[in-house]
């Protein structure tokens, strides 16, 4: 609601800490992304794009000039013991040598594996190729998305969702696994350059024996508020963060509206500021955090 008659929606104390933009596989350029977060009511957002951080310098800049804070992060794939699992990585530093040595590598992996995928698709007659892939991700980081939307548009599955189904899935015809990094050199890698890192939507694996493993490899946060999150993981994974002393986070996981990949719209799963400064204040280096909130808070 707009209660300063200047036709700006008022903003909430509250912040959505996953989301997508072109940087990767989201359908908005940064600036459209947080201009989206002001006008949902966002107070503060995290850009949280596959292995890049390209798109956060933008990001912040158009956050500066609205009044909306941007948080700079990254969603990093990593080893799991069920096979990958998604790392959110927040404050991270744009401009950095070895992060972004790092990420390099990371998304040069992604063209090796997509370019398998495209292989193992025309082995199985479909007329494919990796200039059709490309097209679709520009210079984003590339991702299964793409190949998805390259699919579609040569008109060989009708949308997004068939395309994983048929050939992109897990265990489906053209499915390539991700060479992959372990938690841990991730987690040191942010700590090294002042952020942290917060495991996103682990869904039912979030129980108390997991999170506490993944909290001896370097973990520091746990995304609570997902929108594949039901109210009783809800509930299980807030409890077992305060019982391990784990922060924590949620977020939309938006990718832009009428993306495939969408999970949630921008803002439906926005969590308190007091979560965010929480955040800020468990970074590495910093003095020690406050005492958890209740875990009843949202």
């Amino acid at each position: 609601m707009d209660l300063s008659g200047t036709g700006v929606p008022t903003l909430n104390q509250v912040a959505d800490l996953h989301l997508h933009s072109t940087a990767s596989d989201g359908i908005l350029a940064p600036a459209d992304v947080v201009r989206r977060a002001r006008d949902v009511g966002l107070a503060a957002m995290a850009l949280t794009d596959h292995d890049t951080i390209a798109g956060v310098a933008e990001a912040l800049e158009e956050g500066t000039r609205l009044g909306v804070e941007v948080i700079g992060g990254c969603e990093f794939s990593v080893k799991a013991a069920w096979g990958e699992m998604h790392l959110l990585g927040y404050f991270l530093p744009v401009g950095d040598s070895e992060l972004e040595t790092f990420l390099t590598t990371a998304r040069e992996q992604r063209v090796v594996r997509a370019r398998r995928m495209i292989e193992s698709l025309q082995a199985w007659g479909v007329d494919i190729q990796m200039e059709d892939v490309l097209a679709e991700a520009g210079n984003a980081a590339l991702g299964r998305p793409h190949v998805a939307r390259a699919l579609v548009r040569r008109g060989k599955v009708p949308d997004v969702p068939a395309a994983f189904d048929e050939f992109l899935g897990l265990g489906r015809r053209a499915y390539v696994e991700k060479v992959l990094p372990t938690l841990q050199e991730v987690a040191d890698l942010v700590h090294r350059v002042g952020g942290l890192v917060s495991a996103a939507h682990l869904r039912e694996k979030a129980n108390r024996s997991v999170l506490t493993l993944l909290k001896e490899e370097g973990l520091d946060a746990v995304e609570v508020h997902h929108p594949s999150h039901s109210p009783d993981v809800v509930k299980t994974i807030d409890l077992a963060a305060e019982e391990l002393g784990l922060t924590r986070t949620g977020g939309s996981d938006w990718h832009g509206d009428g993306s495939a990949d969408d999970y949630g719209y921008i803002g439906t799963r926005s969590v308190p500021l007091s979560w965010l400064d929480r955040l800020r204040e468990s970074r590495p280096g910093l003095s020690t955090p406050p005492a958890e909130e209740p875990s009843g808070a949202s």
